[in-house]
């Protein structure tokens, strides 16, 4: 009889033993699962987060931009426009570069003008990345007019005129910025409304 009770105590010390594995077991095994689904969530999302495009990306997949592209190219700056900066780039639309005297733009874009184009197109370049906010701060902060140093060495002044930023140029001319805050991994565009130009 003693043996008896002693065989079925092995007995039922072996199966709950065998239990707390099979638990264990178990446990693990979801444990393991949902590191898995973790690890694989994680992955998708690195896989579906797309990565962030320079400015001249931005530019050359707007086609309000193509008139800039265009002479971006014939000016040899894209490659400039793609690296590292950061820039704060104003950018005139294709109604901006439309407003200039007909022919402008083909003559500026012809291989013998290379230079003076470069030099117009830096002229819309800021080193620095400067946000809408960034630019009001600073007009506000410098009783209501800020200069803006160039890429190119010249200066622009930023004013407002109710809600809107108004950059004045060399000769006097104005452009009123119209789109704000275009985000690129190398610095930030705003689309203006006429093509600022240098001292020539």
């Amino acid at each position: 009889m003693k043996k008896l009770v002693l065989s079925m105590a092995v007995i039922a010390s072996i199966a709950f033993t065998s239990c707390k594995d099979n638990e264990k077991n178990t446990s693990e095994e979801t444990m393991t699962e949902e590191e898995i689904a973790m690890e694989t969530t994680d992955v998708s999302t690195e896989a579906t987060m797309p990565e962030q495009e320079t400015i001249a990306e931005i530019a050359m997949g707007n086609e309000d931009f193509s008139t800039l592209v265009t002479a971006v190219k014939a000016a040899g700056l894209a490659e400039t426009l793609n690296s590292e900066g950061p820039f704060t780039v104003f950018a005139p639309t294709n109604a901006a570069f439309d407003k200039l005297p007909e022919g402008t733009v083909s003559t500026l874009v012809e291989p013998a003008n290379k230079e003076k184009l470069a030099g117009i197109l830096k002229y819309h370049v800021v080193s620095g990345e400067y946000m809408a906010a960034d630019v009001v701060k600073a007009i506000n902060d410098n009783d209501g007019s800020f200069t803006i140093p160039t890429v190119q060495g010249g200066e622009l002044t930023a004013t407002l005129e109710g809600e809107n930023v108004i950059l004045t140029d060399a000769a006097g001319n104005k452009s009123t910025v119209i789109m704000t805050d275009v985000d690129a991994s190398n610095g930030v565009i705003h689309a203006i409304d006429a093509v600022v130009m240098p001292k020539s």
